[in-house]
């Protein structure tokens, strides 16, 4: 028999919600009210995804009373990608009030969470 011991340092809650359908996106869209909505377009085989998406959830947490983050991989929600226009990832649309008012390709953390301070 075997026992896994986990610190609670490497268990951390996440503020990024993984979206799982176009219903489910719309849904925290309008719960998001005025809070400013990251969407990160990614997948799971995108090495620049994997390197910023630790990044994006730092800022989520750290800042959770102002911003949403939604992550979408483009490989099980095609059809949210194709709406957006999605090309390449990570891909970063920014939502306020409903409306699309940036976006950005690109793993690029400084640019991302300028981004995210100037808009929040």
């Amino acid at each position: 028999m075997y026992t896994t011991i986990v610190s609670l340092d490497t268990v951390k809650d996440t503020m990024a919600i993984h979206i799982k359908d176009i219903d489910d996106l719309k849904v925290k869209l309008a719960e998001a009210g005025d809070k400013l909505v990251v969407i990160d377009f990614m997948a799971t085989w995108c090495g620049p995804c994997k390197m910023i998406g630790p990044k994006l959830e730092e800022m989520a947490t750290e800042m959770s009373d102002e911003i949403v983050v939604l992550k979408v991989d483009v490989d099980e929600c095609e059809d949210i990608a194709t709406e957006y226009n999605i090309n390449s990832m990570p891909t970063f649309v920014f939502i306020k009030n409903s409306k699309k008012i940036e976006e950005f390709s690109g793993a690029n953390v400084d640019k991302l969470r300028n981004t995210i301070l100037k808009l929040k």
